[in-house]
């Protein structure tokens, strides 16, 4: 099995809406036709070895001596949840019903398992009371002869044929892919489409479970692996299946409407309530500024281009942008902010970067241990990571974070990225001074991310944001990139991808670069993209591609990036320093007012609709809010009801006209109309 990191983490409303059997319509979310009322009793009936239990949509039969999940849909038709578990359960002991649903044991494994309707879905909870450690391959899904394809949550999300070659291939695709659900996902879910349904799997308890892929006689299968361990507090395993309308976007939907049945969904509108500046951030661009963009003039000549609303990152880590250029973005209508992080520790005698180093003894004091005792590297065996328990620790006397961060805000900076702490990775330290699990390490980012929108009045924002940040966070810098490894191997080719030099404006970020094929297929293909992220998170945060992959970096992709940012109502991302922004300020510039009153309009809505208009999946539609805005994109090369290839119209509420952008021709103003 390949190993799938989270984005750079090697490195550093509506709940009746859409649980089971959502249907995804142009304009809303609609319980599907045939689903059973909510109000229906869920009432679990045993037979022999098996338990039924009524869900929306069917009948769910657990097999409780194989774990073989399957329902009776409504109209008669069988589709099988899970296959048998791929390691055995053992002998199961007697099923006791319970109000709604059922529980079991299985002596051989210690595990004991409650399955039982909730909100419609079969929430399935096992628990091990072992002493060892025991791993549990379950559920194992996409053997359903009707499977057709697979939705993972890669970055913004995918939806690949499930007997496409391309994904079949190890190295290239998905199969021989090993995913942490805590890290390698953005949000904790997968799902199937099954011919016109479909079904969801929803893991809550996403801290020790991975999503293996593998090719099954030419066909994708995934299939979790929770591992039980009380040293790593991960007893308790969750998974939520649920029969849908087949929609790609099912999974996300069921998995919003979780969220917000648990108090778990953030909103944009209450952070902006909460923080008013947080509200420049609609209608934005994002950028991170090098060498004259980071001064006074060179933001005045931005704001001049027409420029009305940017987020603007610090895009060094040397000396923090002058008082005056601060104060001038924020004169403009800008965000501005530093970028930091947390999670790194150096020698200070040694130390490549200040932001790795720490005043007394954090290093190596604050480093994170592992099992035997040894530190655990820092991204590039550079120090450590160091751990937030000892952090939290620390804190209360004496304010090594507070005191970065009020050094690193300084200049009047009224926005904070801070990297590294919402992706994951997670660790467990085994140190003595300062032991945390990895549920401990998410608690401790948690709080210290809210910190600093609360107690600082940041506007605040972190890489490649896990779901489980939503409510912390105003915005993300990753989780709108499909990553795939590919993309790591091709970074490391500094002839062709660029070097950290020279500082001012390093070729890493600055000089175009070409992707290799098989990756760029992988992550840009629109024809895979479906936009799962923002199908649950859409009114929660604003969410970007990667810095590092800024809008000018690819070329080649630059077309889709720009329709892919407007259909799905997200910012485009850039790095800027003097050369750039006077070579492609006025391009910017196009963009940014085309979207920006999109955004306005949007980016507080849910996204209540996508769907595909043609068969080869290159013209799409999305919806927001109660029809607030309707963006249609076309990726082909011929028209499609008037809507050439490579544009894409948009329609606010109460417009008669759409507006229409064709990216590849924005050097003619005429292209940009109402």
């Amino acid at each position: 099995m390949h190993t799938t990191s989270s984005p750079r983490t090697a490195r550093t409303a509506r709940a009746a809406a859409v649980v089971l059997a959502a249907t995804l319509t142009a304009a809303t979310l609609t319980p599907a036709a045939d689903a059973a009322p909510a109000s229906q009793p869920a009432v679990a009936r045993v037979h022999g070895k098996s338990v039924d239990i009524a869900v929306r949509g069917g009948t769910a039969t657990i097999d409780t001596a194989t774990l073989r999940v399957t329902a009776r849909t409504a109209d008669g038709s069988t589709v099988e949840l899970s296959a048998p578990a791929a390691t055995a359960p053992g002998a199961p002991g007697p099923v006791t019903t319970t109000a709604d649903g059922a529980r079991w044991s299985y002596r051989d494994t210690a595990l004991t398992v409650t399955a039982r309707a909730d909100k419609g879905r079969l929430l399935v909870s096992i628990r091990s009371t072992g002493t060892a450690d025991h791993t549990l391959r379950w559920p194992v899904t996409g053997a359903d002869p009707a499977a057709s394809a697979l939705q993972i949550p890669r970055g913004e999300g995918l939806s690949v044929p499930v007997a496409d070659p391309f994904w079949n291939t190890p190295g290239k695709g998905l199969a021989g892919e090993r995913i942490a659900v805590d890290s390698g996902l953005s949000l904790p879910l997968w799902g199937y489409t099954l011919g016109h349904r479909g079904v969801s799997y929803l893991v809550p308890t996403d801290i020790g479970t991975t999503l293996d892929v593998a090719s099954t006689q030419g066909k994708l299968r995934a299939t979790a692996a929770h591992t039980f361990s009380r040293g790593e507090d991960t007893t308790e395993y969750t998974v939520a299946l649920s029969l849908t309308d087949g929609s790609p976007v099912a999974p996300a939907a069921d998995y919003r409407a979780w969220l917000t049945e648990h108090g778990q969904l953030g909103s944009l509108k209450r952070k902006i309530q909460a923080l008013p500046a947080t509200e420049k951030l609609l209608g934005a661009f994002h950028a991170y500024v090098w060498g004259e963009a980071r001064t006074a003039e060179g933001i005045r000549k931005l704001r001049a281009l027409g420029v009305d609303r940017m987020w603007l990152g610090d895009g060094t880590d040397q000396e923090p942008m002058t008082a005056a250029a601060v104060a001038e973005a924020k004169k403009s209508g800008y965000l501005v902010g530093p970028y930091d992080s947390f999670a790194n520790g150096q020698d200070p005698k040694s130390s490549d970067s200040p932001l790795s180093t720490w005043p007394d003894k954090v290093y190596p004091d604050f480093c994170v241990q592992r099992a035997d005792g040894t530190p655990e590297p820092g991204f590039h065996d550079r120090g450590c990571y160091l751990s937030t328990e000892a952090f939290e620790k620390a804190e209360p006397g004496r304010h090594y974070l507070a005191d970065r961060t009020r050094t690193m805000t300084a200049n009047g900076a009224d926005s904070y990225f801070l990297d590294v702490d919402a992706a994951g990775e997670l660790f467990r330290d085994h140190s003595s001074a300062h032991p945390m699990t990895k549920a401990r390490d998410r608690a401790n980012r948690l709080a210290r991310m809210k910190r600093l929108t609360d107690d600082n009045r940041l506007v605040l924002g972190s890489e490649s944001a896990g779901a489980w940040s939503n409510q912390v966070l105003a915005f993300d810098h990753g989780s709108g990139t499909p990553v795939t490894n590919g993309l790591w191997a091709a970074e490391k080719d500094k002839e062709k991808w660029g070097g950290y030099a020279p500082a001012k404006a390093p070729a890493f970020f600055f000089k175009p670069a070409e992707l290799p094929a098989d990756v760029a297929k992988a992550m840009y293909d629109p024809a895979y993209r479906v936009p799962l992220f923002e199908t649950a998170l859409h009114d929660s945060l604003v969410n970007t591609e990667r810095w590092e992959l800024p809008y000018d970096k690819l070329p080649r992709q630059k077309t889709d990036r720009a329709l892919l940012a407007m259909l799905y109502n997200t910012p485009l991302n850039y790095t800027l320093d003097g050369d750039s922004l006077t070579r492609n300020g006025r391009e910017l510039a196009a963009l940014q007012k085309y979207f920006a009153p999109l955004h306005k309009a949007a980016g507080t809505e849910p996204m209540t609709g996508f769907r595909t208009l043609t068969a080869d999946r290159t013209v799409q539609r999305t919806v927001f809010g109660n029809g607030t805005l309707t963006v249609t994109a076309n990726f082909g090369t011929t028209a499609h009801e008037g809507l050439p290839g490579g544009c894409v119209d948009a329609r606010l509420k109460g417009e008669k006209d759409a507006r229409r952008l064709c990216p590849a021709d924005i050097n003619r103003p005429a292209d940009i109309n109402r």
